[in-house]
């Protein structure tokens, strides 16, 4: 992989983060039917604060809806920003005690077959029109919460594109699952989409994302699947082993139309562990040092890692400070947005390997070359 070769003091990345990404409480998903403790907590917040103390902090700027609008359909911004207080206006808290916005009806193709719809009259079927699971509700907190995090990954774009080599967005909920016009897997607007849509708006000619999330960023790939100025490659566990998103993340998923080559997945098995997991994001890391990007979004997800209960991948810590090292490397304006982990006592320590190892790499590397999974570099 193609490094830049630099020397000078290691950049201490900011942390723009806001106290509202606590807002959102899932309470509980809806797995097969059954209500199951939410993962996608607050405490998320707080552990990689406590982590990342001693970088600079930056409090989130808000941003209006219409910066929204960049990459979603407004009907779904519309939607999310007012459909719990409709929930609330019927019967559902008093019928069947739920005040979380789950959706029980889908209108997919397999129903409408191609006939023309209208939109449901009543909230909990008007819901199955934008979620596409049952795990991922809405709650009093959540529309916040929702708007924070975008606004985190908005201003950690600002902040690179007005020349910070780097900035982290601490953006809670997640968001690479959100597509368009929808929300599931605990994403509702996508975060790493708007700040690669901003370092466009702000004059970078071609942006890359990368995703290391452990599952595939399908909301992101439908974004920007028919467009070259945004490249999206992903590595995660293989979706035909099981794993959400289940039909989409395929290593044959490659664009289409002006986008066609400009999406790369890269499917792994369970168990890969550091030396196929490095090696996939080496080649990753290649194809965006080929492309000519001039700016880098990382959907930074850490639940990949050994102990996480939501990825067989085992990576480890020294993992993802040497992804860190290898993208860092690339040399480019990085906004680095975080997306899932899960395991709280090992999640703030996680994100910090990788900011260190990103910081690492953007001051320090060799030609080309591959980092295994203590952080080294070797030989292509």
């Amino acid at each position: 992989m193609l490094i830049r070769v630099s020397a000078g003091p290691i950049h201490r990345t900011p942390v723009v983060w806001s106290p509202e990404t606590r807002r959102h409480d899932p309470k509980h998903e809806i797995w097969v039917g059954v209500p199951t403790p939410g993962t996608e907590v607050s405490a998320r917040v707080d552990v990689i604060l406590e982590a990342l103390a001693g970088r600079p902090l930056v409090e989130a700027t808000p941003h209006p809806a219409t910066a929204l609008h960049s990459v979603h359909d407004p009907a779904l911004v519309d939607f999310l920003a007012s459909v719990h207080d409709r929930w609330l206006a019927g019967e559902y808290v008093e019928q069947v005690g739920q005040d979380r916005v789950v959706p029980y009806f889908f209108p997919t193709p397999a129903m409408t077959s191609g006939m023309s719809i209208r939109d449901a009259p009543a909230v909990h079927a008007l819901a199955g029109r934008f979620a596409y699971d049952t795990m991922t509700t809405v709650g009093p907190g959540t529309w916040p919460a929702v708007v924070a995090a975008a606004d985190c990954a908005l201003t950690a774009a600002t902040l690179v594109a007005a020349g910070t080599p780097a900035a982290y967005a601490l953006a809670r909920p997640p968001g690479h699952h959100a597509t368009p016009a929808g929300y599931g897997g605990s994403c509702y607007l996508n975060n790493a989409a708007l700040a690669a849509q901003a370092l466009r708006d702000a004059g970078h000619e071609r942006v890359a994302v990368v995703d290391v999330d452990a599952h595939h960023g399908n909301g992101t790939q439908a974004i920007f699947w028919e467009r070259a100025d945004v490249l999206y490659g992903s590595l995660h566990v293989d979706p035909g082993a099981g794993w959400f998103p289940h039909v989409l993340g395929y290593a044959d998923e490659t664009g289409s139309g002006a986008g066609l080559g400009s999406t790369r997945n890269l499917p792994l098995a369970p168990g890969t562990g550091d030396p196929g997991w490095l090696e996939a994001m080496s080649g990753l890391g290649d194809w965006v040092a080929d492309a000519g990007c001039d700016a880098l979004v990382v959907s930074l997800g850490v639940d990949a890692a050994a102990d996480d209960p939501e990825s067989p991948l085992e990576v480890t810590a020294g993992g993802y400070r040497a992804a860190g090292t290898l993208l860092g490397g690339l040399g480019l304006p990085s906004v680095l947005v975080q997306e899932g982990g899960y395991h709280l006592p090992s999640l703030g320590g996680l994100v910090a390997a990788y900011l260190d190892g990103h910081e690492q790499g953007a001051v320090s590397g060799t030609t080309r070359g591959r980092c295994d999974e203590s952080g080294s570099s070797a030989p292509a």
